[in-house]
């Protein structure tokens, strides 16, 4: 066999080792919501990965939305890939698809942000970061009202 006849089969046995490896690096992420207090409306929750989209909805990478049921209910995330991640989850006691607040600023229904931050001010993605690996990732949020 030549040379280029053995990089050959070389490329093609990495080519066939690295394909099944592409696709098994994507992560679940499954979200435990805690502290439901009813099963009016819905669970709504927004992944993020980016400091500047947290908290803007319409920007999240995903937004996974269950019915609501009191006491804990989980959702999850498929095939994202690894990294780091933050959510804002919110009760959508209402069904208006929005987390509503008075004066524009303190939330009126259940919110909550991944790594339970206690917070004065709008919250940070910092705060809220965590990182996402394969094949699982598992993590709880407390709701507030």
């Amino acid at each position: 066999m030549s040379t280029r006849s053995h990089l050959a089969l070389f490329l093609a046995a990495i080519a066939c080792a690295a394909a099944p490896l592409a696709h098994a690096e994507n992560a679940t992420l499954t979200v435990t919501l805690k502290n439901v207090r009813d099963a009016s409306g819905a669970l709504r929750a927004g992944l993020y990965r980016e400091p500047a989209t947290f908290r803007k909805e319409e920007k999240a990478v995903e937004v996974a939305q269950v019915p609501a049921a009191a006491g804990e209910v989980t959702l999850s995330f498929r095939e994202l890939p690894p990294g780091r991640y933050a959510i804002m989850a919110y009760h959508d006691e209402n069904g208006d698809g929005q987390l509503n607040r008075r004066f524009g600023m303190f939330p009126t229904e259940g919110y909550g942000l991944s790594n339970n931050p206690q917070v004065s001010g709008p919250p940070a993605f910092e705060d809220s970061a965590f990182e996402v690996a394969a094949p699982e990732t598992a993590i709880a949020i407390e709701l507030r009202y």
